[in-house]
């Protein structure tokens, strides 16, 4: 009897129209089985030489929406950028865990991609540079090298043989990602030239407006495009856009783009070259600007004395008008019809309190805690973790002059800190989560300041505060698990209690031990 595929049995002896169909079937198998192995370098050279429609990608661009639309070499680039970087990565990934099917599958893919985008980046963009076209060799170069190896690396079964192969793969996946570095940002920085030579140029409001729109879309995809911008002029054509009356309407979108662009120190370089901050004071004191443009420019302000960028400490030119602005972003809370305005406005006052300590003075002779303990009771204006965040921040630094103590307790102050000793996340996002923590701890470490004085430190016993501060010790769910709230109410405390902090410093130590409550002694506890 002979076997047949599913457990069917047949006779020896076979008519000869039976022999002939078994032998149809055993070809075809058997032509099925090597089609593969015949059709594979075929079908690699085919995919190497001709981009597949967009739709083929559609699984690595979730991401983005969409494709770029004919003619549109900028978002072209970005989705196909964004394509590159990710099968870069996900080949070192692989590489790491020598999984070397994937990896020269994946490689095969990205030579796709990376021929795709030069083909079509050529097909819609202006005349290419030499530069570009030896970039370009070079890349196309390395993606063959890279797809040739990783295919020798599949028939080799020696583990040493491929530990030394490894390596060549690694350095060629390397050289490829400069390459592909150097193309992406040759292109880019030539369409960026492009845009901003249209707005530079351009006295249409439609073609200006449109024009921005693409910077600030620019912008938004990460810090290495915003420094191309900076470094292409974008901020000088953008606060050229700021001083024309004829643009008014735009100033919001501009202004927009110019604080994304700050960001990064090569933008606040290029605006104090502008005179910028000064093009910003006249924008803040003119009622005549709408709520939205002046809102928009105390977004410009609190990005470039952000204490992140350590050049914002050399902005000379902002010492000048200082003032001028100081007193335009109090005003702006004070006048503020939304949540969104008021954090910006108070985010710039937030920040400049770390530029200078002039600055303290000068928000407490304009009243600015009387405005900002006002805001606190209206929901419309703050209501949310990060606008606290920024309303603390501003009272912690203050804190600092015994002027302040005065008339935080005038305003009822010391009672809405302690609130703010409670604040809780509602979504409980990472970031809602670490904004409730900047309150706490913050609050924590006015209340210690200000308890220099006499006055507030009996007006926060008077309200419970030790408790509220003794709970936030032994809780770590009261304080988000955070440390840092923790040593904040602590030295809350030494400003308050002396004994009650050498108390807590005990727990803290067993709290670092990790069992508070177990090595605490009895008549220690606190209850």
């Amino acid at each position: 009897m002979m076997a047949l595929p599913g457990g069917r049995h047949l006779d020896s002896i076979t008519l000869p129209g039976q022999r002939l169909h078994l032998m149809q079937v055993d070809s075809v198998q058997r032509w099925m089985e090597d089609l593969k192995l015949m059709t594979e370098c075929e079908c690699m050279c085919i995919l190497q030489a001709k981009p597949i429609s967009l739709e083929e990608d559609a699984q690595s661009d979730l991401i983005l929406a969409g494709g770029p639309g004919p003619g549109d070499p900028l978002q072209l680039l970005l989705k196909r950028g964004w394509v590159i970087s990710t099968e870069l990565r996900r080949i070192g990934q692989k590489l790491a865990q020598d999984r070397w099917a994937r990896v020269h599958s994946m490689s095969v893919r990205l030579t796709c991609h990376a021929r795709s985008m030069v083909s079509e980046y050529s097909a819609v963009s202006r005349s290419s540079s030499q530069e570009m076209g030896q970039i370009e060799k070079l890349l196309m170069e390395k993606c063959s090298e890279l797809s040739a190896v990783t295919e020798r690396c599949l028939q080799v079964e020696n583990e040493h043989v491929l530990k030394s192969m490894k390596a060549c793969v690694s350095e060629t996946l390397s050289m490829l990602g400069q390459h592909f570095g150097q193309l992406l940002e040759l292109a880019l920085t030539r369409e960026v030239q492009a845009l901003v030579r249209k707005i530079d140029a351009s006295d249409n409001i439609y073609t200006t407006e449109s024009t921005t729109g693409n910077l600030f879309s620019l912008t938004q995809e990460g810090a290495p495009l915003c420094r191309i911008i900076a470094k292409e002029g974008g901020v000088m054509a953008l606060f050229k856009v700021c001083r024309q009356d004829s643009f008014r309407c735009l100033y919001p979108q501009a202004l927009r783009t110019l604080a994304s662009i700050c960001c990064v120190e090569e933008g606040v370089h290029q605006l104090e070259k502008v005179d910028g901050v000064l093009c910003l004071a006249n924008i803040l004191t003119d009622d005549s600007h709408s709520e939205a443009t002046r809102a928009e420019a105390a977004a410009v302000v609190a990005q470039v004395t952000s204490p992140h960028l350590p050049v914002t400490q050399h902005l000379s030119s902002f010492l000048e008008s200082m003032e001028e602005i100081v007193t335009a972003l109090v005003k702006l809370c004070q006048e503020a019809s939304s949540g969104e305005v008021f954090l910006l406005a108070s985010a710039a006052l937030a920040n400049i309190t770390f530029f200078d300590t002039m600055a303290c003075e000068m928000l407490l002779q304009l009243n600015a805690i009387r405005v900002l303990l006002e805001a606190c009771s209206d929901k419309q204006r703050v209501d949310t973790p990060y606008t606290r965040d920024q309303i603390v921040t501003i009272l912690a630094n203050m804190s600092v002059l015994e002027q302040c103590a005065t008339d935080i307790i005038q305003e009822n102050g010391v009672q809405l800190i302690m609130g703010m000793l409670s604040e809780k996340p509602r979504s409980g996002t990472p970031a809602e989560v670490a904004a409730c923590e900047r309150v706490q701890q913050k609050a924590a470490v006015t209340l210690a300041r200000l308890s220099r004085d006499p006055d507030v430190a009996r007006e926060a016993v008077r309200l419970s505060c030790m408790s509220r501060l003794i709970e936030l010790c032994r809780s770590p769910s009261e304080r988000n698990s955070s440390d840092a709230v923790l040593v904040a109410c602590l030295v809350s405390f030494q400003k308050k209690d002396k004994n009650l902090c050498a108390l807590l410093l005990w727990l803290l130590f067993w709290y670092i031990q990790g069992d508070l409550n177990l090595l605490v002694p009895n008549d220690a506890k606190i209850h």
